[in-house]
Formats: C-alpha cells, structure tokens, sequence
C-alpha cells in the first residue's frame, strides 16, 4: 500500500515550516509528488526529511547534504555515500573541536583580564 503524507502531516510531524520543506524541494533535495498544486511526500520522502533535518542539526550546509544524498543515487552507491558521511562525520567533528578549543582560549583569556582588572582596582582601593 502506498502510502502518502501531506504537507501538513510533516509540518506537524517535523515542527518545520511549509516554507522549509517548499525549499528543500527547490534545493531538489526531496521530490514529492505533484497532484494539482498539491504535494504528496511518499515514505522514502518522509524518511529523507528526517535525514535532512539531522544533518541540519549538526550542521551540514544544504551544499553537503545534497552532496551526500546524490553520491547514494550513483555508484557505488551505499557504499559511497556511507563512506562519504563518515568523512563529512569526521570533518566536522574536527571543526567542533577546534571550535571548543577556540571557546576555551577566549574564556581563559576572559578570565585572565578580569584577573588583572580585580587586581588593579584592588591596587586603587576599590571593592568590588
């Protein structure tokens, strides 16, 4: 049987936007269904925008997504694509590092001036 979701039905489903899944069928990374003017989103649909939306948590652009979407429609097919995503995993996870150790330098240094400030207005004979 098959089975077929409406905009709505996803909207709800995801908590996006009729607007969100409009662009990412304009970005062709989805491909529902036309009847009329209204848009019918099969399973493999439904299960893509869930894809989607992940990779949109941790961060994929719309550019890698498509990317990594595309490499399974080609040979090798899974296997590219899996292997695809474990490098796109990895670079991004380094990029999350950096980011922390760049998150950690600046709050050390935060603290730091905020040292040297307390210092000096202990100096002058200002509490605090």
């Amino acid at each position: 049987m098959n089975k077929y979701y409406s905009i709505t039905e996803l909207t709800r489903e995801f908590g996006v936007s009729t607007r969100t899944l409009r662009f990412y069928e304009d970005e062709g990374l989805i491909h529902p269904e036309r009847r009329g003017r209204t848009r019918l989103f099969r399973q493999a649909d439904r299960r893509l925008i869930g894809e989607i939306l992940r990779g949109r948590r941790i961060g994929f652009t719309i550019s890698e997504i498509r990317e990594i979407i595309q490499v399974y429609k080609e040979p090798p097919g899974e296997l590219g694509q899996l292997k695809l995503l474990m490098k796109r995993v990895d670079e991004k996870r380094d990029d999350l590092r950096q980011k922390r150790k760049d998150i950690d330098d600046t709050l050390a240094e935060l603290d730091s001036i905020e040292e040297t400030c307390l210092g000096r207005l202990a100096e002058i004979g200002v509490n605090t």
